[in-house]
């Protein structure tokens, strides 16, 4: 049994739909693969911290982003190349040979060799079709927050990008630099509820890691001096996103600084952190997550999470501060 059909299975047996013979075979797999154990103890953990939470629906625009962010993973796909699909189309084709007759069996081998010249040319205008789509799906990612800027500004309706932020040395004030038709810029105080939808704007600018830099990292400042801007959900949702999908560690980072005062009140954010500290890749990141979670060691789903990353971590320096926490066995919040 491979360890991708494993962690297909892993899924399916966590929420009770493996058939019995499957989950025999899994519990086998379990017992000599450390790796695929370790996922499930993840998995277990993760479960455990959603189910402490009432179930809701989710918003309108976490179901757009969510339904984006698959097409564009869906269109990065590699295209595949003409002998893989020559390959495809044959196997299909050899395999309906075992029920046709005679005739049709010549009439499926002149159409897999006509179809065959044509496969470079299919992978030539896949890799197009896909560079296409992405751009129109990070335009239309764009697009979400543009009615919330125009309802603040009228102006920045036809906001297309930000091309830049500049905040000037020792002060408040700040200028973005977006387009529109010919390029613009705006420049205004932090408080400004322009400039801040403008910033959370820029926080999901998926072309420039340098734009989303700057951008979360002044949210971030704004949420750790105690602004009152951070006391809404806008800024915060900002940054967890950044924490869960944006792809630049540095940006992650600072997404994670400008959470951790609200750790403790907010646990949509103590989620956020926690799903940091089991998936992150970057183990700076899960350290930093760890730290930011000691004033709420005591609660239920941290010190669960806590117990599967002490137990089965591969890092032995995360394994070592989660069991040091966990040592300290306070009272459950």
């Amino acid at each position: 049994m491979n360890c991708e059909l494993t962690h297909e299975w892993i899924v399916t047996a966590a929420y009770g739909e493996l058939p019995d013979e499957q989950m025999h075979e899994l519990e086998r797999h379990m017992a000599v693969c450390p790796d695929c154990n370790t996922e499930r103890e993840q998995l277990l953990a993760l479960k455990v911290l959603a189910s402490a939470l009432p179930v809701e629906e989710p918003g309108a625009n976490l179901v757009a982003r969510a339904r984006m962010k698959l097409d564009e993973a869906l269109d990065a796909l590699p295209p595949l190349r003409w002998y893989e699909l020559l390959g495809q189309r044959m196997m299909n084709n050899f395999a309906s040979l075992q029920a046709a007759p005679v005739a049709a069996c010549l009439l499926l081998l002149a159409g897999a060799g006509a179809g065959s010249l044509g496969g470079y040319e299919i992978a030539q205008n896949r890799t197009a079709h896909a560079a296409a789509t992405v751009q129109t799906a990070t335009a239309a990612k764009s697009a979400a927050l543009l009615p919330q800027l125009a309802a603040v500004q009228p102006e920045l309706a036809s906001v297309a990008n930000i091309s830049s932020i500049v905040r000037q040395p020792n002060s408040e004030m700040v200028e973005v630099r977006y387009n529109q038709l010919v390029p613009q810029r705006m420049q205004g105080s932090l408080d400004d509820p322009a400039i801040r939808r403008l910033l959370m704007l820029a926080s999901q600018n998926s072309t420039s890691a340098g734009v989303r830099d700057d951008s979360v990292g002044l949210l971030a400042a704004e949420c750790r001096a105690g602004h009152s801007s951070c006391r809404g959900a806008g800024i915060r949702d900002a940054l967890m996103v950044a924490l869960r999908y944006d792809k630049n560690v540095g940006v992650r980072h600072k997404a994670l600084e400008g959470l951790q005062p609200y750790v403790a009140e907010d646990v949509r954010v103590r989620n956020a952190v926690l799903e940091a500290l089991l998936n992150d890749g970057d183990p700076q990141i899960r350290t930093a997550a760890i730290n930011i979670l000691e004033p709420v060691e005591g609660d239920t789903s941290v010190r669960q999470v806590l117990h599967s990353v002490a137990n089965s971590d591969r890092n032995p320096y995360i394994r070592t501060v989660s069991t040091q926490i966990l040592s300290r066995e306070p009272e459950i919040q």
